[in-house]
């Protein structure tokens, strides 16, 4: 059984990786910084929890692109995708710059849409696989203050509502996990 996290973080993605790999699956990690992969890996391995690592820039879509190609030949028997990526810049909807504002959708929206079609053949195909995709109460609680992250936490959030009903009738599980407040 394999678990691929992307957005591996001290929080959610670590609580994750260790519950899944405690269940017996293969934990594979995607983030931007390789030393805290390499770190996460460390803890990991020492838990007895098989895993690996990806450094990836989601932002940067070619590339990013690549690794989920990779990922999704190496792994066609993935079991369990979870997108736990997200940009957080704050900013008040005047202020926020456009180049900050779209990168923040790279991260949260489009992100989740490649690596969900990424990996949705192979699901579709074995008629079986879990999407979980990592949101927050600022897409459910508009925050002036936060309003890239809350705009691209929805737009993940009707992505992700979209995409499970095109997979229910093929047998996959896709559902959001809404954190709504800070994860310690």
């Amino acid at each position: 059984m394999k678990y691929l996290i992307i957005g591996m973080g001290p929080g959610i993605g670590l609580s994750s990786a260790r519950k899944f790999g405690r269940e017996g699956f293969e934990v594979i990690m995607v983030a931007r910084s390789e030393s805290a992969l390499r770190e996460f890996s460390e803890q990991l391995t020492s838990e007895g929890i098989t895993n690996s690592y990806f450094p990836a820039d989601i932002a940067d879509e070619d590339s990013f692109l690549r690794l989920l190609e990779h990922l999704a030949a190496e792994h066609p028997n993935l079991d369990t995708l979870h997108y736990n990526a997200s940009a957080f810049n704050p900013g008040m909807p005047s202020e926020i710059s456009l180049t900050t504002f779209a990168t923040d959708l790279k991260v949260n929206v489009t992100g989740a849409l490649m690596a969900a079609q990424a990996f949705f053949p192979s699901m579709k195909q074995h008629s079986r696989g879990n999407m979980f995709f990592t949101g927050g109460g600022s897409a459910l609680y508009p925050n002036a203050q936060t309003s890239s992250l809350g705009v691209g936490k929805a737009a993940m959030r009707h992505f992700a509502l979209s995409l499970a009903q095109e997979c229910e009738p093929a047998g996959i599980h896709v559902a959001t996990v809404t954190v709504c407040g800070m994860v310690k």
